[in-house]
């Protein structure tokens, strides 16, 4: 958790400058995004992207990058299952809900165009940003692996060239209390420094009724400290550096099955109480303007994580039915250079990427009915190269038509041991005395390479100075690899890991500006062709252990529409709407059926996870200018997300059905913009809704159904001062 996101939706989607009044809400020409790898106007950008200001997240009440879920069509932004900081992250229907090492995420998250490989504390609060973007769709071109179902950007501010200050302190529901500082002063003409440092402590919705200790709750420090140097106006060099640490209790799961409880955030849990959660980074960034023509770039960065606590409860009941206590770590180091080009009719970016990463881990699956624990434990190493370019030329001054490529190769190795044991926990989690059973039922090291070309191809044209229509087509590439929890000795082929995703994905749409610039909108229909398909199917298996297979099981085809819209009714009344649709249905799903013992395409028994039908979400901002007692922002908003599967197979008690969300903020700024003070309320309604779960049910494993829900209604007073 350090920073925030960004939502996306097809074309360029109303985004506000800000806020003091609805009239400047509504204009969208100077939104400057860098989807292409190069500064472009929202308005001109022929790629599915929606740009969010800091300010539109204040004026929304939004505290983390999961609040994007209410605002993008189409999309799915969560924390996973289990955890206060890991992200789950869905576009367009694709996705990866499994935060296991070795799993790869199907939406890329960027830091300043720095890749963070792995979802663990991506989970990131809004503070100290300048925007973020939402790219939307397969970038295989521009950011290449694993951002097949498109790509969250965080862009933080640069340094002010004058000094300045801002403290932020928030008290809210549960005994919330956030408290920001940042700032920046210059050294001298061409040397700058600045930081943040965020402290946010809330109480727990819920309580773990075994142990007295709460859950649900919030305890995370944060800061960012940044180094700015220009030399001269050719050269530009940032040094950056952040530390998260969440010291959140794990969240418990909500049992589905008796014995039940009356409150959804409260558990009797035996373990999981804790939980510790590290992730920092640090990056250098360099640019030299050669000439009005070319601009060189570097990017250099390393970040790690790790992921700590006392485990996961499956069973939400005091005794060890089902419990698995872990550890994640990862590290990545990634050097980006790129070559910017800018001529009078043509624009374009050329580079490189290469990454070092490695992801760790290990878990035990007690089984306490049956006196049964199974280790699992391993690593995977990933070196990854990439070339890339992408060009765009105008043709004409209405006709513009770009052209990409990348090619990316991608190599694993990996080490995995799986190994029961007689007894409570593993030798590896504290039990010296476990005796092993027989062999490991997995034991090896592999390695593997992939290698892709991902093209991009699209075309625009400029009906009128306001109206602009594009086409596309674009192909996505996510990275095979093998299975962390994969059991030899009932899969032998685990060994052999699984193949890469692919996506292609055909667009057109139209963006612009109707009725003198009065109603902006942009609207899109899309068509992706999801190839192999990386299904994680899991069950238990008596009575040792829950065991998954994992195949390029599925093919399918993916129909959507997404609009998003602005009209100023008046200068000061300027609502917002935004709709997605998705059509997704799988064509083949071939996997193991542990009914029959063989392997059978289950497609018309299977559905897409986390891919409502329908989302959508209305905001009504209105301002009122109070003169010398400055200005009023009121911004009431309703969203909507349809029915939801957790896992490709319907699991009618845990799948959630279609709900709405209702938020409003206040939002008071002073005449001269210093201070402002805000008032948000988020799920008004108190609505349950369910975000994750896990699914075990059976006797031996204590019916281990269990859910974990979004926050409850909740209200925060927010005071900010700027110096």
């Amino acid at each position: 958790m350090t920073s925030v996101f960004i939502a996306a939706p097809l074309f360029a989607a109303p985004a506000f400058a800000q806020q003091n009044s609805a009239e400047q809400a509504a204009n969208v020409d100077d939104i400057v995004v860098t989807a292409r790898r190069r500064e472009e106007t929202l308005k001109d950008v022929p790629v599915a992207v929606t740009a969010v200001t800091s300010e539109r997240l204040e004026q929304t009440g939004a505290a983390d990058i999961t609040t994007l879920q209410q605002q993008t069509p189409n999309a799915t932004v969560q924390v996973a299952r289990g955890s206060n900081s890991t992200l789950t992250s869905f576009i367009r229907g694709v996705g990866q809900q499994d935060p296991l090492w070795g799993f790869e995420p199907g939406v890329g998250l960027y830091i300043d165009d720095v890749y963070v490989a792995r979802p663990q504390g991506a989970v990131l609060d809004v503070f100290d940003i300048a925007r973020l973007e939402v790219l939307r769709g397969p970038q295989g071109t521009l950011y290449g692996r694993n951002t097949i179902g498109g790509a969250i950007k965080y862009v933080t501010k640069r340094l002010s060239q004058e000094q300045e200050a801002t403290l932020k302190a928030a008290y809210g529901s549960y005994n919330q209390i956030d408290l920001i500082a940042s700032g920046s002063t210059p050294l001298n003409d061409t040397l700058r420094i600045g930081g943040a440092i965020a402290r946010y402590t809330r109480d727990g919705y819920g309580t773990n009724l075994n142990t007295g200790a709460e859950h649900y709750d919030k305890d995370v420090t944060a800061a960012r400290a940044s180094v700015e140097w220009t030399p001269n106006d050719s050269l530009f060099f940032r040094l950056a550096g952040d530390l998260t640490e969440d010291n959140s209790n794990a969240r418990h799961g909500s049992r589905m099955l008796a014995p039940t409880l009356d409150n959804v955030y409260d558990t009797r849990a035996g373990i999981g109480d804790e939980g510790y959660v590290r992730t920092r980074g640090l990056s250098l960034t360099g640019e030299w303007t050669v000439s009005d023509a070319i601009t060189l770039k570097s990017i250099t960065a390393y970040r790690d994580g790790d992921t700590k606590g006392d485990g996961i409860d499956f069973d939400g009941l005091p005794q060890p039915i089902l419990d698995i206590p872990g550890y994640y770590g990862d590290s990545q180091f990634t050097q980006e250079f790129q070559v910017l080009f800018q001529g009078s009719r043509w624009q374009g970016v050329a580079g490189v990427f290469y990454m070092d990463a490695m992801a760790k881990g290990a878990f035990d699956t007690v089984v306490g009915n049956a006196g049964i624990t199974t280790y699992t434990g391993g690593k995977v190493d990933t070196k990854s190269f990439a070339v890339f370019a992408d060009f765009n030329y105008d043709v004409t001054d209405q006709l513009s038509v770009s052209l990409g490529g990348r090619w990316t190769q991608d190599k694993k190795s990996v080490t995995q041991l799986r190994q029961v044991y007689l007894g409570l926990r593993s030798p590896y989690f504290h039990n010296p005395n476990a005796i092993p059973v027989g062999a490991p039922s997995t034991n090896y090291s592999n390695s593997d390479t992939y290698s892709e070309f991902t093209p991009r191809v699209s075309a625009s044209y400029k009906f009128t100075p306001e109206l602009t229509g594009y086409a596309s087509y674009g192909r996505g590439f996510k990275s095979g690899g093998f299975d962390m929890r994969g059991d030899a000795s009932l899969y032998p082929e685990t060994v052999n890991g699984y193949q890469p995703e692919l996506v292609d994905t055909y667009e057109i749409g139209l963006k612009g500006s109707l009725l003198d610039r009065r109603v902006n909108f942009a609207t899109a229909f899309f068509k992706s062709d999801y190839k192999n398909q990386q299904i994680t199917s899991q069950f238990f298996i008596p009575p040792t252990s829950v065991v998954s297979f994992v195949d390029n099981a599925g093919s399918s085809e993916i129909w959507g529409w997404e609009l998003e819209a602005s009209a100023r009714i008046t200068n000061n009344f300027v609502p917002r709407l935004t709709l997605g649709y998705l059509d997704a249905k799988f064509n083949d799903f071939v996997t193991f059926n542990p009914l029959t013992g063989k392997r059978e395409n289950l497609a018309d028994q299977r559905h897409f996870q986390n891919t409502p039908d329908w989302t959508g979400a209305v905001a009504l901002p209105y301002s009122i200018d109070l003169g010398a007692r400055g200005s009023l922002v009121f911004t009431p908003t309703a969203s909507y997300r349809g029915a939801t599967q957790m896992f490709e197979t319907p699991i009618p008690i845990l799948d959630q059905g279609a709900y709405w969300l209702y938020d409003a903020t206040l939002l008071w700024t002073a005449p001269d913009s210093r201070y402002r003070v805000s008032l948000a309320g988020r799920n008004l309604s108190d609505e349950r809704y369910r975000a994750g779960g896990y699914n075990f049910p059976g006797a031996l494993t204590g019916d281990s159904v269990v859910a974990f829900y979004g926050a409850p209604r909740t209200v925060t007073l927010t005071l900010t001062a700027s110096f």
